[in-house]
């Protein structure tokens, strides 16, 4: 018998993405639209304070455990900009070409040394909506901003992000080998890590 989780999140791709990590646990994910559950405003200051509000707010509206994950990209020349509005860099929520395009703009002429930046992934899982110990975890992906796009895979700015040790963007690299490396997957295993050890000791 799986146990159901809502995450707080419409995305397809990402529920699939939880889905094959925590399907052999017996965890069935389903995004919060199945349910009906409104957008939580993210008035949070940081990646963690906004996933734990959205898993809040998934709990709260359906009376699920729930799992949300609030992340962005944050630049070391602009002192950690665009960070937790990464999503609505340029204005609009989710207008990927607008974001990378302004990030793009505000890095014209910085050299390659100064672009240092790393995507975060925080992931809060909420047994209920009064949960007083949400449980948090925290993924960091090092790279630097590149001076064109680059690749067709991923979405946000992958296609700006360039990973050293694979030598390409975040975009160009097979869906595997990012879901492997990458800040989600980083705090993803550290989830499967917590429930497996949870499981183990009931």
């Amino acid at each position: 018998m799986s146990q159901t989780i809502v995450l707080a999140s419409n995305n397809a791709g990402k529920i699939k993405e939880f889905n094959a990590l925590l399907g052999d646990l017996g965890f069935d994910v389903k995004p919060q639209n199945e349910f009906g559950v409104p957008e939580a405003d993210e008035t949070g200051l940081t990646f963690i304070e906004n996933a734990i509000l959205k898993a809040r707010n998934a709990c709260a509206h359906t009376g699920l455990p729930a799992l949300a994950d609030d992340s962005g990209i944050e630049v070391d020349f602009l002192n950690g900009a665009p960070g937790i509005y990464s999503a609505r860099f340029a204005g609009e929520h989710g207008d990927n070409d607008a974001n990378n395009a302004l990030l793009l703009e505000k890095l014209e002429g910085v050299a390659d040394y100064e672009r240092s930046a790393r995507f975060h992934c925080a992931l809060a899982y909420l047994r209920h909506k009064d949960d007083p110990t949400p449980l948090v975890f925290h993924g960091v992906w090092e790279g630097r901003i590149l001076p064109t796009t680059e690749g067709q895979e991923g979405f946000g700015y992958d296609p700006l992000f360039y990973v050293p040790e694979c030598g390409c963007s975040a975009a160009s690299l097979p869906k595997e080998v990012k879901n492997q490396i990458s800040h989600r997957a980083q705090a993803l295993k550290q989830l499967v890590a917590a429930f497996q050890q949870r499981s183990a000791s009931l």
